[in-house]
C-alpha cells in the first residue's frame, strides 16, 4: 500500500482573507502545489480543522478528523505572493509518542525524530514523508493550551510554503510578513505571516531546499 498523501486541508477562514494575503482563490478553493485548501469560512474550530488523504484507511488519526480521498494528484500554479507548493504541514500534540504510533498505524512513513528543542520551545519533533510534503509533528511546548491536556488530540496547526524568491514575497506582502531569518534547515530562509493577515493557521514562506 502506498504511503498516504494530502489531497485537501479544510481551513475555517474566509476566502477573502487568503486572497488579501496574495493567494489565488477560486470558488472557495486555494491550490498550493499538490495540496488543495478548502476555505470553508468561520465555523467549527479555528485554523486547519480536517484533512483528506489518499491511500489511507478508515478512521481519524490521533483525533485529527480524516477523510479518505481518491482524487487524482494535480498541481496548482504559482500564486501572486510567490508560493509554489507546501513544504511541510505542522501538527501539534500533547503526546508525541502516542501521535507517532497513531500516524504510523495509519500508514504514514516516519523518517526521523529530532530530540532537540525548536526555536519556538517545542522539545521534540517527528517527521513523516507524505509524497512531496513533510508532516512535522511537534510536541506542544509546556504552558500551551494543547500541552495542558495530555489526553487531548493532535491538531493540524500550520503550513510552511515554498517560494523561489523570499525577498520578492516580502516586498509584495510588506508589513503582513515578518522579517526573513535562517530556517532550522541549513541553507534555507523563512518568514512568517503576521497575525494582521487574519489567517487561522500559522503560515510561513520558505526558500527551497538546496
Amino acid at each position: 500500500m502506498a504511503s498516504p498523501t494530502i489531497e485537501r486541508l479544510t481551513v475555517t477562514d474566509a476566502p477573502e482573507a487568503w486572497a488579501a494575503a496574495g493567494f489565488a482563490v477560486k470558488g472557495g478553493l486555494c491550490e498550493i502545489g499538490s495540496v488543495r485548501l478548502e476555505l470553508a469560512g468561520p465555523g467549527r474550530g479555528r485554523g486547519i480543522v480536517a484533512w483528506a488523504l489518499r491511500d489511507v484507511g478508515p478512521g481519524d488519526l490521533d483525533g485529527v478528523p480524516t477523510a479518505a480521498s481518491e482524487a487524482p494528484l494535480v498541481r496548482g500554479g504559482p500564486h501572486p505572493n510567490g508560493a509554489t507548493g507546501v513544504d511541510h504541514v505542522v501538527a501539534m500534540t500533547p503526546d508525541l509518542d502516542r501521535s507517532m504510533a497513531a500516524f504510523e498505524a495509519g500508514g504514514l512513513d516516519l523518517r526521523r525524530v529530532r530530540e532537540e528543542p525548536t526555536p519556538g520551545g517545542a522539545p521534540r519533533q517527528a517527521f513523516f514523508r507524505m509524497g512531496e510534503v513533510i508532516l512535522e509533528v511537534v510536541q506542544a511546548p509546556e504552558g500551551t493550551r494543547i500541552a495542558s491536556d495530555p489526553a487531548g488530540p493532535a491538531r493540524l496547526w500550520g503550513l510552511a510554503l515554498r517560494v523561489e524568491d523570499l525577498e520578492r514575497t516580502a516586498r509584495q506582502l510588506g508589513e503582513l510578513l515578518g522579517t526573513p531569518r535562517p530556517a532550522v534547515q541549513a541553507g534555507r530562509s523563512i518568514a512568517t505571516l503576521n497575525k494582521e493577515a487574519g489567517l487561522g493557521p500559522a503560515v510561513a514562506f520558505m526558500t527551497p531546499p538546496g
